[in-house]
């Protein structure tokens, strides 16, 4: 049996109707760029997440870039963020100018370590950028006290993130702005990029506005210098008529990872991935593994869909070769790079899919282990 990583058109079969409704609504109104459909998205989203505002944007990429701006973050400012993560989190910083200050993860959450952060916080510190990776919120309270200590900003980066909760909030509601991402295979996913910042502070809700429309508030008058960031009006009706279902999916994305836990329990030198702070959503369900490339190709050769997240923590990406970062400055980040590997999570599973990963996966990594 062959069990594909994702797959988006079992999920579309579910939904089709609703969601050609929205695109069909969309095109019959010719309202493309913001207007109603992005409004309407935006309070539903806001509401979701537990925040007073939401802004649609492009893409989660230009969530966290918007987000940035609206700080006025640029050269020289230093944001503290996390090395194991998707490249849009510190590619967003460089972009303005600034500097991304990496600290190293919690082995087990993969979550950046809030035991390491004060170490790394200079006078030019301006924000932290905790991820909440994989779907599970990073341990929020700490990073809040440090940053209102030393008064920076907290942008939580959640674009994998949506629903996920910390002792009682959501993710994305807790610090300055929250970020999410819309990209198909997201837990929330439009037909092509969005993204939304939701934040719960009615001045920085105006300037994202308007920094997403070229800084121009009115139309052809610019007191700022903003970006094309608009959130297509066809791409908020699809997560529209997607968000009714979402707790749904959510639920289902839990009960598979429960399953795995129980399949994968006491399989030696695997490690599933521990819940710490609930709900946890699971964009991904990320085991960690010796031996992984021979486990992974031998899951391959199965049919069993894999994918690394992420193969080279960012401290060691070429672009960043100028902070100085050697081989073994980020341990836990770099041994998590070399043990990683994520299986089908989706919630369109059946048990008898998940029952083949795992037989597989037991075969696998009995295999590996064999001299």
């Amino acid at each position: 049996m062959s069990v594909p990583l994702l797959d988006l058109k079992a999920q579309h079969a579910t939904i089709a109707e609703d969601v050609m409704a929205a695109i069909g609504r969309v095109v019959a109104s010719q309202a493309f760029i913001l207007g109603p459909e992005v409004a309407a998205c935006e309070a539903e989203i806001a509401a979701y997440c537990g925040a007073r505002h939401g802004v649609g944007v492009s893409s989660g990429t230009d969530a966290l870039l918007a987000a940035l701006m609206a700080l006025d973050i640029g050269p020289g400012d230093e944001i503290i963020t996390s090395p194991f993560t998707f490249f849009a989190t510190a590619g967003a910083i460089a972009r303005l100018g600034a500097v991304p200050v990496f600290v190293d993860i919690e082995p087990d959450s993969f979550n950046i370590d809030p035991a390491g952060i004060e170490a790394a916080i200079t006078p030019r510190s301006r924000a932290i950028v905790p991820v909440h990776l994989y779907g599970q919120c990073a341990d929020m309270d700490p990073i809040l006290d440090l940053a209102a200590r030393h008064r920076l900003a907290v942008i939580e980066d959640a674009a994998q993130a949506i629903g996920a909760g910390y002792k009682g909030r959501s993710a994305g509601s807790m610090g300055a702005m929250g970020c999410f991402s819309f990209f198909p295979s997201k837990n929330l996913g439009a037909c092509g990029d969005g993204g939304m910042v939701v934040t719960n502070d009615d001045a920085l809700a105006e300037r994202l506005r308007v920094l997403r429309a070229h800084g121009s508030k009115p139309k052809y008058f610019h007191a700022m210098v903003g970006g094309n960031f608009r959130l297509d009006a066809l791409q908020a009706a699809v997560v529209r008529a997607k968000l009714p279902h979402l707790a749904g999916w959510t639920e289902a994305r839990r009960r598979n990872a429960r399953l795995y836990d129980r399949l994968l329990a006491g399989l030696p030198g695997l490690t599933t991935p521990p819940v710490r702070f609930e709900p946890h959503v699971f964009n991904q369900y990320v085991i960690r593994v010796p031996e992984r490339g021979r486990v992974q190709a031998a899951l391959g050769a199965r049919g069993i869909g894999t994918e690394i997240y992420y193969p080279l923590p960012l401290h060691r990406q070429e672009c960043f070769a100028a902070l100085g970062h050697g081989p073994g400055s980020l341990p836990h980040s770099e041994l998590a790079a070399e043990q990683v590997l994520a299986l089908p999570i989706y919630p369109e599973l059946s048990e008898a899919q998940i029952a083949e990963v795992a037989a597989a996966l037991k075969d696998a990594v009995g295999a590996a282990a064999s001299p």
